[in-house]
């Protein structure tokens, strides 16, 4: 082998993950943002693999997460979760989140997969991250891993190829599910943060990608799933970062 295929050889992937920018629930008028684990998961599982990431949001700038995906949230809720306790307590890594680049700042060319992360956020406000939709749909179009999980997949609702054509059509993807949906609010009717019957999201993704022609399928409530159809990989929700991760890694060639 000569010395520039050798070069060549060893230069590793390169991994874009987009965060959402704080936004405001339009049901509870929380600040919603994105959600740790599935920044933190997939993100520690490329850089054991020696993978560069780089870390995005739609804006740019600081970005505020979802609190009860800090595991030190007085809810408890994520206290488990010791790889987002690593990240945090890691100055280098929170300052990641501190100044992210802006989306459209990403050239398709030098990275290697792309990676939407979840939250609330995305829910509220995907619907203007007009850069993210293009990039997202240029990552796919170039035949690059493309891939969503959680709430982040929202971006199919808004993805359509240069066809016209809703990017997931015909494609099998997961998401948040109906199912957790569901339990989410219970949860918060029975703490009287919202009147029974009014929903924490005015949309849903489970009903969302079955309207757009998308193959919609879920593992049951709570439970780790990822599901990729080419080169588009979908992981269902929170609990979904290292099992999105490894089916990125696996279609990288690793």
């Amino acid at each position: 082998m000569s010395l520039k295929n050798s070069n060549v050889a060893s230069q590793p992937k390169k991994i874009a993950i987009v965060i959402s920018n704080p936004a405001v629930s339009s049901t509870t008028n929380w600040d919603v943002g994105f959600w740790w684990s599935e920044l933190t998961h997939p993100y520690y599982a490329f850089i054991e693999k020696g993978y560069h990431v780089e870390v995005f949001s739609p804006n740019g700038g600081k970005c505020e997460p979802d609190a009860m995906s800090d595991p030190n949230d007085p809810s408890g809720y994520s206290s488990t979760d010791l790889i987002s306790q690593g990240f945090i307590h890691t100055p280098a890594l929170k300052a990641l989140v501190e100044n992210t680049k802006k989306v459209s700042e990403i050239n398709v060319n030098d990275f290697d997969a792309i990676v939407i992360a979840g939250g609330q956020a995305p829910m509220f406000s995907f619907d203007q991250a007009t850069d993210l939709h293009k990039k997202f749909v240029e990552f796919y179009e170039k035949g690059k891993i493309t891939s969503a999980l959680c709430h982040g997949v929202a971006i199919l609702k808004y993805a359509k190829l240069s066809t016209g054509e809703y990017l997931a059509k015909g494609k099998t993807v997961t998401g948040f599910a109906n199912v957790e949906e569901d339990f989410a609010d219970e949860a918060v009717w029975s703490y009287n943060i919202l009147p029974r019957g009014t929903h924490l999201m005015t949309w849903r993704i489970e009903d969302e990608m079955k309207k757009i022609g998308a193959n919609y399928i879920q593992a049951g409530l709570w439970k780790g799933f990822a599901v990729r159809d080419g080169n588009l990989i979908t992981g269902q929700q929170n609990f979904s970062g290292a099992e999105t991760a490894e089916l990125i890694i696996k279609a990288l060639g690793e």
